[in-house]
């Protein structure tokens, strides 16, 4: 088969389990849980030694998210080690239409292009580990790195089909369809390799992840 072939099966896969995902929730008529969580707007300024200033949304871009909480940040450091672009998205309810949306197709733009794209491990404070997407984009000489994930009910994944499955299967099994979206970017800075930049981006995940379950319930 193809790489064309494979990518148009990929693609109707994925708009079959979409339209799968969108009947099963419009049909779910009882009222769902109300999750004990802190607001998304609460999420810390400050972890460890990283200060922020938080980063207002347009109405256009809110829009665009749909119906959710949503939050992005900018931490730094004294040290000149580069900076992190942090984004929490947290969807109370996906019955409504308002669904998470990949950064796959919103990361590049604005003259930003693909260069590398893949996987890379991540491990809870109980040492359970998971897979998270590991993207970098590039435009002229300057490049980005991007970590991103889905997160649900104590579960992490990185693979948008496994979101959509554990969705229905959560929305039978738990009456819930609340999910988030945790992304994690940073800049390469023009004295540091692309290995360097990838690691401060893992290291700030792992300062995150135990921070999430006030925000994003179990």
């Amino acid at each position: 088969m193809t790489s064309f072939a494979k990518a148009q099966v990929r693609f109707w896969a994925v708009v079959a389990l979409l339209l799968l995902v969108a009947l099963f929730l419009d049909r779910r008529s009882s009222a769902e849980p109300v999750a004990t969580r802190l607001p998304v707007a609460d999420f810390p300024a400050s972890i460890g030694g990283w200060q922020s200033r938080k980063v207002e949304l347009g109405p256009e871009v809110i829009a665009v998210l749909g119906n959710g909480e949503f939050l992005q940040r900018v931490y730094h450091r004294d040290t000149a080690d580069g900076i992190i672009d942090f984004f929490l998205a947290y969807f109370p309810s996906q019955r409504t239409g308002s669904t998470i949306h990949s950064p796959k197709n919103c990361l590049p733009g604005a003259g930003w292009a693909p260069i590398e794209s893949g996987t890379t491990e991540l491990t809870w404070p109980n040492g359970r580990k998971f897979q998270v997407n590991q993207f970098v984009i590039g435009r002229g000489l300057d490049r980005q790195v991007a970590l991103y994930w889905y997160q649900a009910h104590g579960r992490a994944v990185a693979s948008e089909y496994w979101a959509k499955f554990y969705l229905v299967a959560d929305a039978i099994r738990m009456n819930r369809s609340d999910g988030a979206l945790v992304r994690v970017l940073t800049p390469v800075q023009r004295d540091e390799t692309l290995e360097q930049s990838k690691v401060r981006a893992r290291e700030f995940a792992h300062q995150v992840l135990p921070l999430l379950d006030q925000h994003v319930p179990h």
